[in-house]
């Protein structure tokens, strides 16, 4: 299929990358036209602007956004809105809060225009290892999506679905992005208490590689937590400083709209705000993984 691509950050380059190995023509656009250029010269057709990208494509035509949430997406859905017509589909792969993707699906059927949300997982191993995809939306835009959606996945029918309604997408994204505070959280914290066990000369380095193989606690968050371990166990050179994307807020204030309590993620979340107060080795080792798994920024310690 042909896909349109605006927002060519860290997951959305890499994401068109994925889809042209994967044989699709893909028109790409950018705030800024290094990154288009440079996909141009990868097999992607460079768009100079959004109404050029459209104009690129042929109806019904399908424009995925992997902009910022809020107001840069926002503004991008209304722009496309006009630019686009009756058939074609807006896809939100960003992590949008999910009441601003039922407003916008919406909207746009009064002028026909088709919006699935795109819960997107993967950060910047998705290139390689696929991403993992939670969609909503009408039955028709997302089989209009499937060519692109089984590409984009680890496989044709693994690691994706069309979860429900628009909403449902980003919805399933956020209590996703809930449980994994919940479990950074766990690691840091463990990682920390054998870290304190002085007397025992720990390696954690050894303990993480130990673990991903066999144990019931194995998983990606573990491997990449041993790989930001395997330099440097003191990771001297992070500032124990973690940020929140805004999603583990909205789980949390969704459990309590919906009298359902989550104690761990609304912790894991609080634990956050304390570690912009002070400096642990756990809030270092959140925010390496982080950086491993998303490659979100992290900051460095302050040196002569």
């Amino acid at each position: 299929m042909e896909i349109g691509i605006i927002g060519l950050g860290r997951m959305g380059a890499n994401m068109a990358r994925r889809l042209l190995a994967g044989g699709h023509r893909v028109v790409v656009a950018n705030r800024s036209l290094e990154p288009v250029r440079e996909l141009a010269r990868e097999g992607a057709v460079g768009a100079g602007s959004r109404a050029e990208l459209v104009e690129l494509l042929s109806p019904p035509r399908v424009v995925w956004l992997m902009v910022p949430a809020g107001e840069p997406t926002e503004s991008m859905v209304q722009e496309l809105a006009d630019l686009l017509a009756p058939g074609d589909v807006i896809v939100d792969g960003g992590n949008s809060n999910y009441k601003d993707s039922v407003r916008r699906a919406s909207e746009l059927v009064a002028r026909d225009i088709g919006f699935v949300d795109a819960g997107t997982s993967g950060g910047i191993w998705g290139r390689t290892e696929g991403y993992s995809l939670m969609v909503g939306g009408e039955a028709a835009s997302v089989a209009l999506l499937r060519p692109a959606l089984e590409t984009l996945a680890p496989g044709p029918d693994q690691g994706w679905g069309h979860v429900g309604p628009a909403g449902a997408g980003h919805f399933v994204k956020m209590v996703h992005n809930g449980i994994e505070y919940g479990l950074m959280q766990a690691y840091a914290e463990g990682f920390e208490i054998m870290k304190a066990k002085e007397e025992f000369g720990l390696d954690l380095h050894q303990v993480a590689e130990i673990w991903r193989y066999g144990s019931v606690v194995r998983s990606w968050l573990l491997d990449l937590t041993s790989a930001a371990l395997a330099d440097d166990q003191d990771l001297a050179a992070i500032e124990g400083w973690v940020a929140d994307s805004g999603e583990g807020r909205w789980t949390v204030a969704e459990a309590i709209d919906q009298d359902v309590p989550a104690p761990v993620i609304t912790l894991a979340l609080l634990m956050r705000l304390v570690s912009r107060q002070d400096d642990s080795f756990a809030a270092k080792l959140l925010a390496a993984m982080r950086y491993q798994f998303g490659g979100h920024a992290v900051r460095p310690v302050e040196g002569p």
